[in-house]
């Protein structure tokens, strides 16, 4: 550990990224209109995590809308490529897949993660309040064996965080990071966009 010694080290951390991507109303608009085509034409959708809620198939990267999208959340990923100090050269940063869930009253998605990846994120085209946070849970399986009374929640004893949605945001996280989605209590919709990252190493 090379950190200068003190009382309290902070170590094996667990990063979640959270920001507002520029002029996002602009692109939210856009994301909007191609979410409500798909909608419509695949009103059954694809099951996954979704509980009363409508996940879309996989988009088509090479859309305009989507083009547009990955433009606007570029340097958010390589602030997490050079966050991790990972080598952009000799691995190919692929956007493995993109899509869609719209959360309707009451709808929410149950804890999961997203396997063959190394981030995942949620981006909100819609957020009215009150429509479902995301929950992240403690990634280490010893912490939760046992769990003593708490007298007051800190960030070091805390088990679950939760993030509210808000439009414009870009939540990027580790893949292996355990998530979930409250119930949608209001009375209009939660639309997000998610997406995986692989790393693939250059031959």
């Amino acid at each position: 550990m090379n950190e200068k010694l003190s009382d309290l080290n902070m170590v094996f951390s667990t990063p979640i990224w959270a920001s507002l991507i520029n002029d996002y109303e602009i692109l939210n608009v856009k994301l909007y209109s191609y979410i409500k085509k798909i909608q419509t034409d695949q009103p059954d959708g694809i099951k996954r995590s979704n509980l009363k809620g409508w996940h879309s198939p996989d988009f088509n990267q090479e859309d305009a809308e989507i083009k547009l999208f990955i433009e606007s959340i570029s340097p958010n990923i390589q602030k997490v490529v050079n966050d991790m100090g990972w080598d952009p050269i000799r691995n190919n940063i692929k956007l493995t897949n993109i899509w869609s869930v719209v959360n309707k009253k009451n709808a929410s998605n149950s804890r999961h993660t997203h396997s063959n990846s190394y981030i995942s994120a949620a981006y909100y085209v819609k957020a009215p309040k009150n429509c479902g946070d995301i929950y992240f849970y403690d990634p280490r399986s010893a912490n939760t064996i046992r769990t003593p009374i708490i007298k007051e929640s800190t960030r070091l004893g805390m088990q679950q965080v939760n993030i509210s949605p808000q439009e414009g945001l870009l939540i990027m996280f580790p893949s292996y990071l355990h998530h979930s989605v409250g119930e949608n209590n209001s009375d209009e919709e939660r639309i997000v966009i998610s997406f995986n990252i692989d790393l693939q190493i250059k031959k």
